[in-house]
């Protein structure tokens, strides 16, 4: 049963459905001790966890991947189309700075029960002068 105020995610309480890892994500009692169940505490190797039904790998977890897109709370108008935001946003003071880009996928420092941004479609901000062992990016290559 859950306690009040909590929500229930597939597989949070171990972290791993089924007994098998996904994701690098935290492992053990958070935020004092991870017990690299996975065999990682740290980053892992890409590929190092199942590829998803498009054969794409580490879309969650291990670290923040930084993408092109500048950060705004919402979404704007002309975003609602298939193009992206539009590149010339205002900039009205330090609450929005230019500088803020949009992160995504979780990282091996948080742990699943905590964060519920483990899944490709959650978004968050992170300045671009930003340095950490949980930031990176993605590589890919169109075979098609």
């Amino acid at each position: 049963m859950e306690a009040p105020g909590t929500r229930s995610t597939p597989g949070a309480t171990s972290g791993a459905p089924e007994g098998r890892h996904l994701a690098n994500t935290w492992q053990g009692p958070y935020p004092y001790r991870n017990t690299g169940e996975d065999g990682w505490v740290t980053t892992s190797p890409v590929g190092s966890y199942p590829a998803n039904p498009y054969g794409a790998v580490d879309l969650i977890g291990n670290v923040w991947e930084w993408t092109a897109d500048r950060w705004t709370s919402r979404h704007p108008e002309a975003a609602a189309s298939p193009c992206c935001a539009p590149a010339d946003l205002p900039h009205p003071g330090p609450e929005r700075p230019r500088d803020a880009f949009v992160v995504k996928g979780g990282s091996h420092l948080r742990a699943p029960e905590q964060c519920l941004r483990y899944r490709p479609a959650a978004r968050q901000l992170q300045n671009r002068d930003s340095a950490s062992t949980h930031l990176g990016f993605r590589c890919a290559l169109d075979i098609g």
